[in-house]
């Protein structure tokens, strides 16, 4: 295997300046959640190894887990074939989404209708600082 320097070039970000990350949790590969990276949130995750986003609805660097504690620390940064979407592989605290679930992904189409697959392990209010 060839060992060549990330060049952020090689990635396709948005006419944002985005690129869709996914994570997911690295012993398990659980897929915990979907969010938006820039060039400064990617240099920020690799140097520090805690997983940093973009917030599009703040307009700024979120840094995973500074407000509810439920950080992500960096196993793994890949990126697909295309070079438009990445792979986080993380050691996440806690859990991943902000309603308390574990991950982002518990709405699933069963037998015709939508169902609530997995319940609040936190609440909100405990996770932020309301209740």
């Amino acid at each position: 295997m060839s060992r060549d320097p990330l060049r952020l070039d090689d990635l396709k970000f948005t006419s944002e300046g985005l690129i869709p990350a996914i994570a997911q949790q690295h012993d398990t590969g659980e897929v915990l959640m979907m969010a938006w990276m820039n060039r400064e949130s990617i240099n920020e995750t690799l140097k520090t190894g805690r997983v940093c986003y973009w917030s599009r609805s703040r307009g700024k660097l979120w840094r995973k887990g500074e407000s509810s504690g439920q950080a992500q620390t960096l196993k793994d940064f890949r990126w697909d074939c295309d070079g438009d979407t990445l792979l986080l592989l993380v050691d996440q605290r806690g859990v991943a989404c902000h309603t308390g679930r574990r991950n982002c992904f518990f709405y699933a189409f069963r037998n015709g209708g939508t169902e609530i697959i997995a319940e609040p392990e936190v609440s909100p209010e405990d996770l932020y600082g309301g209740g």
